[in-house]
């Protein structure tokens, strides 16, 4: 058996790894080609011209995914306090199933819902607050609308994440605050946040990878336009998008190569945020 367990272990290594190269055996030729920082810092993208510069989708995906976390990590974090400290049995009945529903509901059915109700609401906000002309409006297909969808999708598995981390709290501290006198916030904010950190910051993380490689729902509503974003109204294209649009009438060559390309900056990216999350991670073991 423990044989078996660890050939299971190792076929999944040895999928990353196969996934890995594949992807770095195609798209390195183009980067070497056009230059890392070309390809990276570039701020065109054209195929028909040769260049492929792919900065602005990478500020597109740095924006929704900013975006996303700073409307649905709150929200989430404070769900899930909700649900541990101080929700009735009833109320945690009702909630739970549909966090668990939004879990399983498909990117496009969310893409759908951001074009039918999230873009308009957006489109007719622009309209009233800003007094601009109906020959001026902008779609409504923005930064704004891809956060909101973003931070919708991502908010189960923070709140799921988070729920676990503060269920794992030891009860002693809890009642040891409530004896010296704090209240149930003070002891939620002093004591079981802070012991729960590490738990809530892999949540985060985890729910930050779920927004960067985000595919249908982002092109559904993010609006696709390959530009530098002026405000959360502007469209963007992000990295994933860019590759489900482009990849079905890619050619053969540089094109299909700077598709693959621009999956090798995904992998370093997650690697990035990955590496950054085991620090935080690590330094609050340490604490504790």
């Amino acid at each position: 058996m423990q044989k078996i367990l660890f050939l299971c272990a190792a076929l999944s290594i040895a999928a990353v790894i196969m996934i890995c190269l594949f992807v770095f055996i195609e798209g390195y030729p183009i980067i070497q080609k056009v230059g890392f920082f070309n390809f990276v810092f570039g701020q065109k993208w054209s195929p028909s011209e040769g260049l492929y510069g792919i900065l602005p989708m990478i500020m597109g995906t740095f924006t929704t995914t900013l975006g996303a976390i700073v409307l649905g990590v709150p929200l989430s974090i404070f769900t899930a306090i909700f649900l541990v400290e101080y929700a009735p049995k009833k109320v945690k009945k009702l909630i739970n199933p549909a966090i668990e529903l939004l879990a399983g509901i498909p990117s496009v059915i969310y893409g759908l819902f951001g074009m039918t109700m999230v873009v308009p609401i957006i489109r007719e906000f622009q309209k009233a607050c800003f007094g601009i002309k109906q020959s001026q409006i902008q779609s409504g297909y923005s930064i704004l609308a891809a956060s909101i969808i973003l931070s919708i999708m991502i908010s189960p598995t923070i709140i799921n994440i988070t729920s676990d981390a503060l269920k794992s709290v030891e009860h002693d501290l809890k009642e040891g605050s409530l004896a010296l006198g704090a209240t149930d916030w003070q002891t939620t904010w002093h004591i079981i946040l802070p012991t729960a950190k590490s738990g809530i910051i892999a949540g985060v993380v985890l729910g930050m990878g779920r927004a960067i490689g985000e595919t249908m729902a982002v092109i559904m509503v993010a609006g696709n336009t390959v530009g530098f974003p002026k405000s959360i109204f502007s469209p963007v294209r992000s990295l994933t998008g860019n590759i489900a649009i482009e990849m079905a009438y890619a050619a053969a060559g540089d094109h299909m190569q700077a598709l693959f390309g621009t999956g090798i900056v995904l992998f370093i990216l997650i690697m990035v945020i990955n590496i950054f999350a085991l620090r935080i991670y690590e330094k609050g073991v340490k604490v504790k």
